[in-house]
């Protein structure tokens, strides 16, 4: 049995009840039990006013030092959007092989690209992203599979091709990972 832990921290006003729909989706592909908290901390401190974005990597540093010894895999939940330098802007990230990442809804919203609002591809989206970063932290890497959850989603269109599941071979490399000791 996994000693591994999963733990989602809302920064956003997320509802309990889309919590803990996330964290049952989440749970039937990991296999470990997952848990949410939430964080009213102010934003504004990663917030860069020249991109009016948030910055990816500070927020995901501030999630490694402040939840990175809990002894699970910690991914910060936002409604913002984010980016890094390098990029115009990213749906979430992750510290391979580490404890600590972030998702934000930002991106995955259909309004943004001229589209009806939809709910329930939203939640979709939102939960592929989610299990994609949790992979990274169990070293999972990019797969080519189009249908690999780990195949990297840099178009909302990537993200709507790929499954919320693993392929055979990262399903079979995440097994491995769930069993080692947690970091």
């Amino acid at each position: 049995m996994s000693k591994q832990r999963i733990l989602f921290i809302s920064f956003g006003q997320f509802g309990s009840d889309f919590l803990e729909k996330v964290a049952a989706a989440v749970k039937s592909e990991f296999g470990v039990p997952v848990g949410f908290d939430i964080n009213y901390g102010v934003l504004t401190h990663f917030y860069d006013p020249s991109r009016r974005q948030y910055n990816a990597n500070e927020l995901i540093k501030f999630i490694h030092e402040k939840y990175g010894n809990n002894g699970a895999k910690t991914i910060g939940l936002f409604q913002v959007d984010l980016f890094i330098p390098i990029l115009t802007f990213v749906i979430g990230q992750a510290v391979y092989k580490g404890n600590a990442g972030i998702v934000s809804l930002y991106r995955l919203k259909n309004e943004l690209y001229g589209m009806k609002k939809d709910e329930n591809l939203l939640f979709e989206r939102f939960c592929k992203e989610i299990i994609h970063e949790l992979g990274h932290t169990f070293g999972l890497t990019h797969c080519t599979s189009p249908v690999c959850v780990m195949r990297s989603s840099t178009y909302i269109e990537d993200v709507d091709e790929k499954n919320a599941r693993f392929c055979a071979s990262c399903k079979k490399q995440l097994d491995q990972a769930l069993h080692e000791e947690p970091s």
